[in-house]
């Protein structure tokens, strides 16, 4: 089975191995069934297989349960004698306990090193996706990523992209001329979102250093792949940011990963849990995207498993690409429940030994009916498969165990404390600072120009010389400089009104067309 991850007992002895090909595991595959069906335990040990064939894993931990793989399991853990009996049973004569090298990960930086993209690396598409913006604001989205490639500024976190929209809405009418119409509205709208995504803590998956896919795809001394594993239970309180994330992460591989044709196994394995997530809502032109990552992103080596509790929740485009299948009980409740037990059922080569649809509603917890692709790619039978036990402990790991990891981690102290470059926000600062000095500069020469010669000239003796002026002379002056002092206040009052900040807004509006 060196060339296949083990899955379990097939047939109905279950004394006949049932494995999946690592030559056709970048086909995709689908993990669905009930809830307490076993779903998680089978992404365990599919974990657990491709790192001992050295391909690195990437899943979320929704549950918090999958941080065991860190850990081997014991003869001390509840499960350890039904998990003998149930290895004898398959006839896996060489099961062990055994830990599998792990990195944790963590969007919020709390249980795992953090991960972060820059607001340019997400792109227009899925940040709207994940503001749930409208088509019009998508638009002003669309916008703003254009103004910051033509003008050099750097969308990196999301106050750079509130700034930048604030520019926009101050300048909407020489904008709206050349990009389509803005509206304050649409804008205010946008900011209301990124305020909202900001509480949510979506602030802390923007800016830099940003994640290197590289650190993804690592093997340990050994030789095994390592697994990725991101903390998920707190980040599935915001869905969309996770499901959003785990896409743009997706979107990330397929463009940066060379070309490697059909490898004698992937190089990187990617699960997608709580899949319907993604799909939920989503806008047409998003599933076209997914369906076109999917379909072309096996080339690359990647290998994606969708894991979810129907496959109804799979669009029908998608469901089609995944050719390796590990379908768990589902549970046939209403007429809804039986009619997409049956569309399940109809998608396996069938078995005369045992008829689909039955078999999906009658196997138990730890049990399933799986398909994986055979020769040139040709779906196996149906088959009814005893998941082999687990190698790693079976539950989460403490919590000092867990910042043991991350303290000895490779990756420990290269995305720890954030980096805060020049971009968007400190260049529209640094404009608008020195359009206000300018501003006052021009202030104070209309002030001078208003003097009259004498009045100059006693400011000048004043400055400069230090010359002492007659009682006569400078009480004269005295009164015009009062005189000048009350204008010069009453120009300074107006410039902090309306007035004055058009004066200053259109400077700059100079300064940033000049560029």
């Amino acid at each position: 089975m060196k060339e296949k991850v083990f899955l379990g007992g097939a047939g109905e002895g279950y004394g006949v191995h049932q494995g999946l090909s690592l030559k056709y595991a970048n086909r995709h595959g689908l993990i669905a069934g009930a809830t307490g069906t076993g779903k998680t335990v089978t992404l365990q040990i599919l974990a657990e297989g491709f790192s001992q064939a050295g391909v690195p894993v990437f899943l979320a931990d929704v549950k918090g349960d999958l941080s065991g793989l860190a850990k081997a399991g014991s003869m001390d853990q509840k499960l350890h004698k039904a998990f003998t009996e149930r290895a004898a049973r398959i006839g896996f004569t060489d099961y062990a306990y055994r830990a599998s090298p792990v990195a944790f990960w963590d969007l919020f930086g709390e249980q795992g090193h953090p991960v972060r993209t820059t607001v340019t690396e997400m792109g227009p598409l899925l940040l709207s996706r994940l503001l749930e913006l409208t088509e019009a604001q998508e638009g002003i989205v669309n916008i703003a990523f254009r103004v910051a490639d033509e003008e050099g500024m750097p969308l990196l976190d999301l106050k750079d992209l509130q700034a930048l929209l604030v520019w926009i809405g101050e300048h909407r009418a020489e904008l709206s001329l050349r990009y389509g119409n803005i509206s304050t509205a649409s804008v205010g709208a946008i900011q209301r979102r990124l305020l909202v995504l900001d509480n949510q803590g979506g602030s802390r998956l923007f800016g830099e250093p940003a994640l290197e896919l590289s650190d993804l795809m690592r093997t340990d001394d050994d030789g095994r792949g390592v697994v990725n594993i991101l903390a998920a239970d707190k980040l599935m309180a915001a869905p969309r940011l996770y499901a959003t994330f785990l896409l743009w992460l997706l979107s990330e591989l397929f463009e940066e990963l060379p070309e490697v044709g059909d490898p004698d196994k992937p190089k990187l394995v990617f699960f997608f849990d709580e899949a319907h997530l993604l799909f939920d809502d989503a806008p047409k032109v998003l599933v076209d995207k997914v369906e076109q990552v999917a379909r072309l992103i096996r080339s690359k080596g990647v290998g994606v498993y969708f894991i979810t509790q129907n496959p109804a929740d799979i669009p029908e485009d998608i469901l089609g690409q995944l050719g390796n299948r590990i379908q768990h009980a589902l549970r046939a409740f209403t007429a809804k429940d039986r009619k997409n037990l049956r569309l399940a059922a109809e998608t396996y080569r069938e078995n005369p030994a045992f008829d689909t649809e039955t078999a999906i509603r009658e196997v138990g917890v730890g049990e399933a009916v799986t398909s994986m692709l055979q020769k040139k790619g040709v779906p196996g039978m149906v088959e009814r498969t005893l998941i082999r036990p687990p190698s790693s402990q079976l539950g989460p790991i403490s919590d000092a165990e867990r910042a043991e990891i991350l303290a000895s981690s490779e990756m420990a102290g290269k995305y720890d404390k954030p980096i805060d470059r020049k971009s968007a926000y400190e260049i529209l600062a640094a404009r608008a600072d020195q359009a206000a000095r300018e501003a006052e500069r021009a202030e104070a020469e209309e002030v001078v120009e208003a003097q009259t010669p004498a009045e100059r000239e006693y400011a000048s003796a004043r400055r400069y010389s230090g010359t002492r002026v007659g009682r006569s002379s400078a009480k004269s002056i005295r009164k015009k400089d009062t005189f000048a002092s009350a204008l010069t206040e009453a120009v300074i009052k107006e410039m902090k009104g309306t007035t004055g900040r058009r004066i200053v807004r259109g400077i700059l509006g100079g300064l940033f067309r000049a560029r």
